[in-house]
């Protein structure tokens, strides 16, 4: 896993770190690698799939619709590619 150094850290987020990391009961670094996490990964953020299936939850085929798609279907059996 990569390591990573932050110099000049000002001394007073230094000890609102070292706080928060004390009040959730854990290191400094487990605080800081928590913290970035969550800039970077946002909990709101919707992944692809769920997104997708929500849309296919709200969308509404008829019988005809889906008839279609199903017949679109190619069912024949997949070959291995070739790199030769």
């Amino acid at each position: 896993m990569p390591s990573v150094t932050v110099r000049n850290v000002p001394e007073e987020v230094h000890r609102a770190i070292r706080v928060r990391a004390a009040q959730h009961g854990r290191s400094i670094e487990a605080e800081m690698r928590d913290i970035l996490e969550s800039a970077v990964r946002p909990s709101g953020r919707i992944k692809l799939g769920s997104l997708l299936a929500e849309i296919g939850r709200e969308v509404t085929l008829s019988d005809e619709e889906t008839a279609i798609f199903e017949g679109v279907r190619d069912k024949t059996q997949a070959r291995a590619a070739s790199f030769e």
